[in-house]
């Protein structure tokens, strides 16, 4: 990405004069030191015909001192006036919503019915593999995982550090929340994370392969409570409906999810679940802010360091300096 030079406070310059003003308009500083007494001196001037008078000794400043303290000036102000390169203007993404993947790990996930690669692997080892994708993808949204089987509980709060989230749900595996699978109980548990948040754009993702088998609360009532709260449920059914293995209920998830104004979706592979997400995306896509982010990268630090290494080296200079004319004196 191109990027140009940019100085923010130009107005700064102006104070380039301010030093010369100063010594123009203020008079030397006048420093009392010790005298030399001389005796007779009221004799000696009558013989030289000489008067004597009150007078100050002006030091000669050292020009190369001078220039290069003008110099450090010039850093200082150059520092100030805060310089920059500046990169092309991008969409700022706008934090909007939050998305909510309430997951099923119970016992059925760990099926081996799933291939990836050729390879068979466990249903809920493919869901992970395609989800990943999915959450990098997210980039503007606020995720949270709830993992449920018997009980719920929450893997990640809502946060936009989406590498978190991914590391969390690769920490996860089947049976952490038991062997049932409890949708209205994983559904009541993702509406009461939306209710401690303040962002009022909800959408839950609620995965699954089984049929509800909760005692507590149905997930049609869950689904009514959801939309009261104005949170859309996506859901997910994993697995073929029609194969012997399977007890999925694609009849509630479907209810759930119009209740809801939102979708079912079936996923009966990782190529299909990964279509699944892109549609997801189109459904509810990343929003941006109108007003463009201008990427700047600030180089202030630069002229400051080296205004202070010089103001360094004309201290450790000035104090040779008096050494040796203090020696000199002395000699």
């Amino acid at each position: 990405m191109p990027e140009n030079f940019e100085i923010a406070y130009l107005w700064v310059f102006l104070l380039i004069p301010l030093p010369l003003l100063i010594y123009w308009l203020f008079p030397p500083l006048r420093i009392k030191s010790a005298s030399l007494q001389v005796p007779n001196l009221d004799k000696t001037a009558s013989i030289t015909g000489l008067k004597p008078r009150k007078s100050a000794l002006i030091s000669r400043k050292n020009a190369v001192i001078s220039v290069l303290l003008f110099i450090v000036w010039l850093l200082l102000l150059f520092s100030f006036s805060s310089p920059r390169l500046v990169g092309e203007p991008e969409l700022k993404i706008k934090t909007s919503r939050n998305f909510l993947i309430v997951a099923d790990i119970s016992f059925s996930m760990a099926n081996t019915d799933w291939m990836i690669d050729g390879k068979r692997t466990t249903r809920w080892e493919a869901v992970k593999s395609v989800m990943h994708e999915f959450i990098e993808k997210r980039t503007g949204d606020r995720m949270g995982l709830i993992f449920f089987g018997s009980s719920s509980y929450i893997q990640a709060p809502f946060t936009s550090d989406l590498s978190t989230v991914d590391q969390l749900l690769e920490e996860s595996d089947v049976g952490m929340a038991g062997q049932m699978t409890n949708i209205g109980k994983a559904i009541v548990k993702g509406i009461q994370m939306f209710d401690q948040d303040t962002i009022k754009t909800k959408v839950m993702l609620v995965l699954t392969d089984g049929v509800d088998s909760g005692t507590e609360i149905l997930p049609l009532d869950a689904a009514d409570l959801a939309r009261k709260d104005s949170i859309h449920i996506y859901t997910l059914g994993i697995g073929n409906p029609e194969s012997a293995s399977s007890d999925l209920d694609e009849k509630t998830l479907t209810e759930i999810a119009e209740m809801t104004d939102a979708r079912y979706f079936r996923a009966i592979d990782t190529e299909a679940l990964s279509e699944i997400y892109d549609e997801l995306d189109k459904l509810e896509p990343i929003e941006y802010e109108e007003e463009s982010f201008v990427p700047a990268t600030l180089l202030y630090p630069h002229p400051m360091l080296a205004a202070i290494a010089l103001t360094i080296i004309l201290t450790f200079f000035r104090g040779f300096q008096r050494l040796i004319q203090n020696k000199t004196a002395t000699e």
